[in-house]
Order: structure tokens, then C-alpha cells, then sequence
């Protein structure tokens, strides 16, 4: 049997997160996540971000179908009015809790390595947009010559 390491391992955090949101809703309770939108494949309204998070009310009464895939959790909201699809991996979310009471967890946030292309299957693809300085957050590396064909999706302003 080979000797499975910590690095080896995959990220905790949707199962923690599964968890907490059954927990939470099985207790006819509110679940909420804080999401920071500065980690890559975040796509929520920016209107609503403040101080690079946004916090949503992930209740199955407040969303259209959630899906808490194995690396993003996806839903449809409305935000004033308007109906958002909302997209949020996993290490983005740096806490999950009851809105009634608090209780939950906080996490750590997690940020995928450059060469990452898991995500790209499960989030939209890189929308035109002329965001400054939200978007330009990555670093010089991030914006190397790499070959064409799969594009890795970023932050989207949604007015």
C-alpha cells in the first residue's frame, strides 16, 4: 500500500464545506459563505464585493439549483432584481455559518497553482472585460505566453 502524504492528498474544503451546508440547512437554519473574490475563478456581481469579499446566502429558498460540485459551488441568485449566476471554488470561501446564530467554520483561503487547469472545466470562459484594477491583482507571471486553446476564466463585473 503506498504511504499517502498530506501533499499528495486533495483539499478538504468541499468536504467541509458539504458538510457544514447540511449541517446548517438540516438545522432549518441559514447557510452563508464569505467568499473572497481575489482568488482565481470567483464570478460574482462585483457591485457587491466590499473590501475584496462578498458574503451570499447559499439557502436552497434563496438560490435557483446549487450544485456543490467537487471543485465550485454554482447557483443562480438575484441581486437587485436581477437574476446572477454565481460561481465559487472551493478555496475562495474562508467561512461557512448559520446566519441565525454563527455557528460554522472559517477556512483558510487556497489559491490553485499557476498550471491549474481543473477549474477550467467547471467555470465560464474568460469573458472580454476591461477590468483594472479588480483584474489586475495576479502577478507579471501570470500574464506569460502560454499556448492557446483551453482559457482560464477570471473575475467578470456584472452591472
Amino acid at each position: 500500500m503506498e504511504d499517502a502524504t498530506p501533499s499528495s492528498m486533495s483539499s478538504n474544503k468541499p468536504y467541509i464545506v458539504k458538510a457544514f451546508y447540511e449541517w446548517i440547512s438540516d438545522n432549518d437554519l441559514t447557510p452563508y459563505i464569505m467568499v473572497d473574490v481575489n482568488v482565481y475563478g470567483v464570478l460574482v456581481p462585483m457591485n457587491y464585493v466590499a473590501d475584496g469579499q462578498i458574503v451570499l446566502n447559499i439557502a436552497g429558498s434563496a438560490v435557483g439549483t446549487i450544485a456543490l460540485g467537487d471543485k465550485t459551488i454554482n447557483f443562480s441568485a438575484r441581486f437587485g432584481g436581477k437574476l446572477e449566476h454565481i460561481t465559487v471554488p472551493y478555496g475562495a470561501i474562508g467561512a461557512i455559518y448559520a446566519k441565525e446564530n454563527g455557528a460554522g467554520t472559517s477556512l483558510p483561503i487556497e489559491h490553485p497553482a499557476e498550471d491549474e487547469d481543473d477549474l477550467v472545466d467547471e467555470v465560464p470562459e474568460k469573458p472580454k472585460s476591461t477590468l483594472s484594477s479588480v483584474a489586475s491583482t495576479g502577478s507579471e507571471k501570470d500574464k506569460s505566453n502560454k499556448p492557446k486553446g483551453k482559457s482560464k476564466a477570471s473575475l467578470k463585473i456584472i452591472k
